[in-house]
């Protein structure tokens, strides 16, 4: 619901009614007594009455503070009045609208269900008007405004009735309307939405008693939006109070009845705006306030005995009361069976932007001279409204080098006390078991898979899920749809400053370089130095510098502790581990960078080994016998470019779920089958040495392979047909050949739903697809002319930096869900277009369809383009959609498309502001909008069927003629003898291409 407190009112009352019976009865004594009390009503008189509503009575309304309906038995004879309802109920979600009932010798009944002679003048008008819409429209706003609380006059003819009633609704409107809105709350981004989702959940016209929470992370702005909502809804309740700050003004030193007397003698204090209130027993509350309406917003709660103490029972309020808590616990909403939750989402990157931007620049958005710098402050502080606005009101008027200044500090250190104090509270809150935990995950384990954090604490494992468990319900992490655990930057910022300021003799965790190097120079580094640390559990290395002289000093005799979990080592120097490194309890090793060139000799007793990562060492060459590592679910070799060999004990690892050995450019020899964990990813691309290629698992979910891989796995292809969801082909820089096509049984994998061809410079087609596919995707295919896409026109489609295209193939291309191709002119469809970012249509539909011309303005490395689309309607709050495009590196125009919605009440003649935001690497050039009725979706499944013909036509017609010439030059034609003979060459990936492979497959182990 928008904000009323920012606007002019024209008029304090519109009246909706109808007949001459009510004008010149009800309603001219209601304008007389305004007229009295000084309020401006506004006068339909001289207004021609037609079908149609008319401009200047749709302007009335919107110009209007409170809207009266005055439901009479004739009301529902009139389509124009019907049509005024709809509008005050627009105006009532949109701009907080107040809107009054008077039911005027009608039954409400009548009105909510249609009935007796209401309900036959209403079908009367609908079937004059033959709009089933319409109808049906009209009918759920007579129920909704049946079901508001209003006055109800039996006999109109009474005229004691009359005037008791005029003077009632006088006073009534009166008070409503010295009843300002704040303002303090204007202009606060994400608001009005935040509002309007929690009255959903209040449910403000159900006379129930219910309780509501307000939830989420320190920081997000729960205590600025529920004391907007007191602002915005005190008006509707006759008692309301606001209990700030509970958990600093908890009181101390009271035994629990003495705790609740205090908190309750507070509560009435601050209902009855009286000091000094006191109580002589606990059932006070409940006989003071079980007959009012009352609204009660407890802030900050961080104990149960609050909530029992001032919201012990909702027997204790009046009915339609409502009590919002607030409070980062929902351990405690549980407790006190609160089910009504209104979590507080982190804002979108566009609305962090905005809100950084207000505080900064005093504006919604960024002068020219800092926006690259505001996207990565925003960034830096995690979206998180708190840390936006403090950093942004710390750089206000600053110059570039003093921003570059913050920014540097800002990815180490905390140094904003406002920050800091608010954050830090939670976690003083905790008990000191998971307090430590807290610390450790800041430290080891922000963004880790639960299950292996649970792992590292295996000694004390109910410990472990208890501790998690607090931390989630306390807002302190989060746990994500894959599992893993999640920490806000800023908290991890204040978990490390507490690391660093505990005193020494207290410290669990030691981060800093030189307090680390002199305990290390105490024990004189000598091989016995780790082992003298029997409680080490998780040891990480780092290296800091590139030029090879920082290189730690190992002792060859060195010995780790037994009971280590965790070991980081980047560029280990040795070229094994020491002979004593006892493994039986290491859960994770990762040593990227290594100077290894084995790990050690025979067969070791790694039975808690979940995750190894050797990435990019050089000078690994061999792999030891894997047989005992039984729990292993993840091995990463990627760029092990001396490693010739895969131990043959590894393809009988049946938890490993990610195997990655891309780019072991010297990898001949893998074992001849690999039993996986079911659902398991593998990743091969770049090997282009390898002499066999094993027999995979069946149940295999995702597979990164080499173009020249494709005919040495087609024996597989069988078996992974429903298995195998997501695929992708990379060229071989090491191979000279390329190929041409891909071969035609790819479509025989019928559960693939994601396929990712890339660098492919001679192929000139795509095969038929599979129908199950929702995903594809082509980049840097130069040759690439045709596209037959078999799934339907629901899919995404992103062909980039492929310049050959046919037609055929760009308008099937166009027509997907959502498309990327080379291009920089805007379809003539799209009859809405502009040169910029932003355009504004007038519309009365829900579905539309875009699109935007992107251009790269620098190289985006390995970033993931964001793109969102912002959704204004009639000027109220706007709405994020949040797109995925794949665009990484385009070197030219692309055009982007896709479908978006727009939500909430619509009405005639919507103004609608589109807005496209994208990162600071990509510019939009210009924007085109196409509005998308029934008829307009219709016919793009039709073209969409016809132009995926067409280009399977020209696709066959093209191989056609190619096997002719081929058999032209070859003096006969051959005749293909399965359905991989058409792997004529291999491909080319530049090493760009190849950063851009790994981004595909997520996150690296």
């Amino acid at each position: 619901m928008a904000s009323s407190s920012r606007r002019t009112w024209r008029y304090r009352v519109f009246t909706s009614f109808h007949g001459p019976d009510v004008r010149k009865t009800f309603l001219s004594h209601l304008r007389k007594q305004f007229s009295c009390n000084g309020i401006t009503m506004f006068d339909d008189q001289g207004i021609e009455r037609s079908h149609i509503i008319a401009p200047a009575l749709t302007q009335a309304i919107r110009e209007s503070r409170i809207s009266i309906i005055v439901l009479s038995k004739n009301y529902a004879s009139s389509g124009w009045c019907l049509d005024e309802l709809l509008e005050i109920l627009k105006c009532k979600e949109d701009i907080g609208q107040i809107v009054m009932t008077v039911f005027y010798g009608v039954d409400p009944a009548d009105v909510r269900k249609q009935t007796g002679h209401f309900g036959r003048a209403f079908k009367e008008t609908c079937d004059r008007r033959k709009t089933k819409e319409k109808e049906e429209r009209w009918s759920q706003t007579l129920e909704y405004v049946g079901n508001i609380a209003g006055e109800h006059l039996i006999n109109c003819l009474n005229d004691y009735g009359n005037a008791a009633m005029v003077d009632k609704i006088a006073t009534d409107v009166s008070n409503k309307l010295n009843a300002t809105p704040s303002k303090d709350f204007d202009g606060i981004v994400g608001l009005e939405a935040h509002l309007r989702e929690i009255e959903s959940l209040l449910d403000l016209d159900n006379d129930e008693v219910k309780m509501v929470a307000i939830t989420g992370p320190a920081g997000i702005g729960k205590s600025t939006i529920a004391r907007a909502l007191h602002s915005l809804l005190s008006n509707r309740f006759q008692l309301t109070c606001f209990v700030d700050n509970l958990r600093v003004t908890y009181p101390t030193g009271f035994d629990e009845y003495g705790l609740k007397y205090r908190l309750q003698e507070e509560l009435l204090s601050n209902i009855f705006k009286q000091d000094g209130i006191r109580i002589c027993h606990l059932g006070v509350i409940e006989e003071r306030l079980h007959d009012q309406r009352v609204l009660i917003i407890l802030d900050d709660v961080n104990n149960i005995r609050q909530l029992e103490a001032l919201a012990g029972d909702i027997t204790w309020f009046g009915p339609g009361s409502r009590v919002v808590v607030t409070t980062e616990n929902k351990e405690l909403l549980q407790r006190h069976g609160i089910n009504n939750t209104y979590h507080v989402e982190f804002p979108s990157r566009g609305e962090a932007l905005e809100i950084f931007c207000r505080y900064a620049f005093r504006q919604s958005y960024p002068h020219d001279r800092f926006k690259v710098l505001a996207f990565k402050v925003t960034k830096l502080c995690g979206n998180l409204p708190l840390g936006l606005r403090v950093v942004g009101s710390s750089l206000r008027g600053k110059k570039v080098d003093e921003w570059e200044d913050v920014m540097n500090r800002l990815e180490t250190i905390l140094d904003h006390q406002d920050i800091e104090q608010v954050l830090r509270v939670d976690y003083e809150s905790l008990h000191e078991t998971e307090q430590s935990l807290f610390l450790h995950i800041a430290v080891f384990f922000n963004r880790n898979d639960a299950d292996l954090v649970k792992a590292m604490f295996t000694d004390n494992s109910s410990d472990i899920k208890h501790g998690l468990k607090i931390l989630v319900n306390r807002s302190l992490i989060d746990v994500s749809t894959k599992g893993e655990i999640v920490m806000h930057k800023l908290l991890q910022q204040v978990g490390r400053q507490v690391v660093h300021k505990e005193a020494p003799w207290k410290r669990r965790i030691l981060t800093d370089a030189q307090v680390i190097c002199d305990v290390l120079e105490r024990a004189k580094m000598c091989p016995r130095a780790f082992k003298r640390m029997p409680n080490l559990r998780f040891l990480k290395v780092y290296k800091s510098k590139d030029d090879g002289n920082d290189l730690l000093h190992i002792p060859e005799e060195t010995e780790f502790p037994r009971r280590l979990r965790l070991l980081h080592w980047k560029a280990y120097p040795r070229k094994s581990l020491p002979l004593r490194f006892y493994l039986e309890n290491l859960v994770e090793l990762k040593m990227r960078h290594s100077h290894l060139q084995k790990l050690w000799e025979g067969t070791q007793a790694l039975t808690n080994l979940k995750k190894m990562d050797l990435s990019w060492s050089f000078n690994l060459k061999e792999l030891p016998d894997f047989s005992n590592t039984t729990m292993l679910e993840s091995l990463v070799l990627r760029g092990c470019k001396n490693l010739v060999e895969i131990h043959s004990s590894i393809g009988n690892l049946r938890k490993i779920e990610f195997l990655q050995m891309s780019f072991c450019v010297k990898l001949q020899v893998v074992p001849a089958l690999f039993n996986l964990a079911p659902l398991a990813f593998v990743g091969m691309e770049g090997c282009s040495q390898l002499r066999n290629f094993s027999d995979i698992s069946t149940n295999i979910r995702t597979l990164s392979i080499a173009d020249t891989m494709l005919e040495k796995i087609s024996k597989s292809v069988r078996h992974w047909s429903s298995s195998l969801k997501s695929l992708a082909l990379y060229g071989d820089s090491a191979n000279i050949k390329r190929i041409e096509r891909i071969p035609d049984c790819i479509k025989d994998l019928h559960g693939l739903v994601w396929l990712c061809v890339a660098g492919c410079p001679k192929l000139a087609s795509l095969p038929e697809l599979p129908a199950s596919l929702k995903t594809l995707i082509v980049e840097s295919c130069k040759s690439l002319k045709t596209v037959s896409l078999a799934f339907d026109s629901e899919s995404s489609c992103s062909i980039t930096n492929c310049f050959k295209l046919g037609r055929e193939a760009r308008r099937v291309i166009q027509l997907s869900l959502r498309a990327c191709l080379p291009g920089r002119k805007i379809p003539a469809k799209f009859d809405h277009r502009t040169i910029g970012n932003a355009l504004t249509i007038r519309s009365d539909f829900r579905e539309f369809r875009f699109c935007i011309v992107v251009s790269r303005k620098q190289y985006i490395g390995e970033l993931k383009p964001e793109f969102f689309c912002r959704i204004r309607v009639n000027k109220g709050c706007p709405t994020d959609h949040h797109i995925h495009f794949h665009l990484r590196n385009i070197r030219a125009e692309h055009l982007c498309f896709s479908l978006v919605d727009v939500h909430g009440w619509l009405e005639q003649g919507n103004e609608i502001m589109f807005e496209f935001i994208t990162c600071q690497e990509l510019e939009i050039i210009a924007c085109g909008v196409q509005i998308m009725t029934e008829e307009s979706k219709r016919r793009r499944m039709i073209e969409f069927d016809e132009a995926s013909k067409a280009s399977q036509d020209s696709r066959d017609s093209e191989l056609r003629d190619r096997l002719i010439c081929d058999s032209k030059e070859n003096g006969k034609a051959e005749t293909p003898t399965g359905c991989w003979s058409w792997i004529l060459l291999s491909l080319d990936l530049s090493h760009p291409m190849r950063s851009i492979a790994s981004l595909f497959w997520g996150r690296r182990p």
